[in-house]
């Protein structure tokens, strides 16, 4: 079913243009072909944040075709190119509807399914000696997810950590936060990854994107003197001493350091907090937002990009996606990206606060 409509075989033949191609199984009734000759616009927003992924889809009602969904229906999204497989997008919850006029406009907004009410529930929890792998499994199973978390990430220790009047989802992006990882849920699994390390929770890694000048239309680099520290230094407490103490992650130059505003039970939960921080620093000193001509269906977050043809600058940065948004109308099929910069990923910054314990 195509993005244009129900064009025949003779017409197709004629096309340069290649043509955008969806599937929408609507509470498991495939409704592409209805759905065709009234579509003004689809947006998938994929994101490695804890957000949840977002589904936008416009309708002309202006015939009064359409019936109002209802909020809870699932919608089961698929999309690519006429001619080639269809790439799976998972399944999201229908969450807001809206009919506006004149003309008659049904926007229909959805978010992952596996996102579900009962993760923002607030909790009372402690946990005492337990490994993050044992904790992300123990969340994920109150929730019917299947748990997929980084290899390094699942042995990390946590001394003690308390999970005060807060949500399942809160206490996680809390947990990721700290040792810099990816908390998210997607299609019906509950990740817990290291940003940037170019692997799934597998430990397949992923291929390299390479993007040239040639491959967008529209771009936006963008760098901050601001973001630019030398290091960041977070302070601790030693037991049962007055004095307090400090770790820092980066460099040494005090006019240009980061410092963290909390103080810290003990030195290894400062260190990784620092850790942490000045990895995303590092990250969000520079961006690049970047709009493809031609949407590409398989990319999402935490894929490595290159880049050419740009400014030498932007060319010799090592790219990361942070953010897609798929967007299928009246503009053919297009794909914009979010990237932020980075690591090397010879080095091993994620990993050094783990050898100083895991206290929390």
């Amino acid at each position: 079913m195509s993005a244009q409509g129900t064009a025949g075989d003779a017409n197709r033949i004629h096309r340069t243009q290649p043509q955008a191609d969806y599937r929408i199984i609507f509470d498991g009734r495939d409704l592409s072909p209805l759905i065709a000759p009234n579509l003004i616009n689809l947006t998938l927003s994929e994101s490695r944040a804890e957000e949840a992924d977002t589904l936008d889809v416009v309708l002309d009602d202006s015939r009064n075709f359409f019936a109002i969904p209802k909020r809870g229906a699932s919608i089961k999204l698929s999309i690519g190119w006429l001619g080639t497989a269809l790439v799976d997008k998972g399944t999201f919850i229908v969450d807001e509807i809206e009919h506006s006029g004149a003309p008659d406009i049904i926007t229909v907004r959805a978010r992952s399914a596996s996102m579900t009410n009962a993760m923002s529930e607030r909790r009372e929890r402690s946990w005492h000696r337990e490994t993050i792998g044992s904790i992300v499994d123990t969340i994920a199973s109150r929730h019917s997810l299947t748990a997929a978390v980084g290899e390094q990430l699942a042995r990390i220790m946590i001394e003690h950590i308390d999970q005060t009047h807060e949500s399942d989802m809160s206490f996680l992006t809390r947990l990721a936060r700290r040792f810099d990882a990816v908390m998210n849920v997607k299609d019906m699994n509950l990740l817990f990854v290291p940003i940037g390390e170019g692997k799934s929770a597998s430990g397949k890694p992923f291929e390299v994107l390479r993007l040239t000048r040639a491959s967008g239309d529209q771009h936006r680099y963008h760098i901050a003197q601001r973001e630019s520290y030398s290091g960041v230094r977070a302070h601790w407490h030693s037991n049962g001493k007055a004095a307090r103490k400090s770790v820092v992650v980066g460099g040494e130059n005090n006019r240009n350091m980061k410092v963290l505003p909390e103080d810290y039970a003990t030195e290894a939960e400062a260190r990784a907090a620092a850790e942490a921080e000045f990895a995303r620093v590092q990250r969000s000193q520079a961006t690049l937002s970047y709009t493809l001509a031609l949407g590409r269906p398989e990319l999402f977050p935490e894929l490595p990009v290159t880049v050419s043809g740009f400014k030498p600058e932007i060319d010799a940065t090592p790219w990361l996606v942070k953010k897609v948004t798929h967007t299928i109308g009246e503009g053919g099929f297009t794909s914009s990206l979010e990237l932020e910069v980075r690591d090397d990923p010879t080095t091993d910054r994620h990993r050094s606060h783990f050898r100083h314990g895991g206290n929390g």
